[in-house]
């Protein structure tokens, strides 16, 4: 790993340098045959998605047409599920929980750029945050996530809003900039589930 790759991957600032143009080239040659396979050829893409991306769980699905800019820094839980036009700026790491729901259009935005530093900014220094969502949180169509954000499980995320700060779980929030409109209520333990269903659960 070069200089530049490395500083990337500890989150420091960096320059683009020939070494990551060519991971994301290779990154993209993958992407152009994901997104060119038959529309009922589900094998090639689920075959280039094991490929290229960081973990692809079991029953994930992910619909064309897909842009990301690694791939690698993509782990994407069980049965996780991202509708068209979706692209993922994984320059840091992009965790997305098992059963999640991601709208189409949606943009998962890992970089920074200098903001009072104009002559670094001119200069094309850039960093990356890490995101994460947790599980079985639905994201709305158009639905934009900024650097370092932490979205939690149990969340709906309102079509067309800019998540730029950390979403706690159990809430609906929209907006932009996204804010909290009202919780939901929490999630049954799944050891009382099908009891709590019947009417007959009993807490210990």
């Amino acid at each position: 790993m070069g200089e530049q790759a490395d500083r990337l991957a500890r989150g420091e600032w960096y320059l683009d340098d020939e070494e990551l143009r060519q991971h994301r080239l290779d990154c993209w040659r993958q992407l152009d045959c994901f997104n060119g396979a038959a529309a009922d050829d589900a094998t090639t893409r689920a075959q280039v998605l094991t490929k290229l991306l960081g973990e692809f769980g079991d029953g994930a699905f992910v619909m064309p047409r897909f842009q990301c800019s690694y791939g690698y820094n993509i782990r994407l839980g069980a049965n996780a599920f991202v509708n068209a036009n979706a692209f993922f700026m994984d320059d840091a790491t992009i965790t997305i929980g098992a059963h999640v729901r991601i709208g189409p259009g949606a943009q998962l935005m890992t970089a920074l750029h200098p903001v009072d530093d104009h002559r670094r900014r001119r200069e094309g220094w850039e960093r990356a945050a890490p995101i994460a969502i947790g599980e079985n949180t639905w994201l709305g169509a158009s639905v934009t996530i900024g650097a370092g954000v932490s979205i939690g499980r149990n969340v709906v995320i309102g079509a067309g809003s800019v998540v730029l700060r950390d979403i706690p779980d159990h809430v609906v929030a929209a907006g932009s900039p996204a804010a909290v409109i009202r919780s939901t209520p929490e999630e049954v333990d799944s050891r009382h589930a099908d009891a709590y269903a019947t009417g007959t659960s009993s807490r210990d």
